[in-house]
């Protein structure tokens, strides 16, 4: 796994299909092939919202900060 500092990867817009209002995503960590595993920090402006989805090998969300909804 290739370690990076946070200055060496910008934050990017996250996409419209996928949210509504400001959202910004922060690669961590990306695993070498055949690892599938990828963490990001997702930062949500206030009233920004996820599109609801599934993810085939599944998900696991931390919150730092804030409440989710289901």
């Amino acid at each position: 796994m290739k370690t990076q500092s946070s200055s060496d990867r910008a934050s990017r817009k996250g996409p419209l299909d996928w949210f509504t209002g400001d959202v910004w995503i922060d690669e961590i960590a990306v695993g070498a092939t055949p690892s599938r595993l990828r963490a990001f920090r997702v930062s949500f402006a206030p009233g920004a919202r996820t599109a609801w989805h599934t993810h085939p090998v599944g998900q696991v969300l931390h919150v730092l900060t804030g409440s989710g909804l289901a």
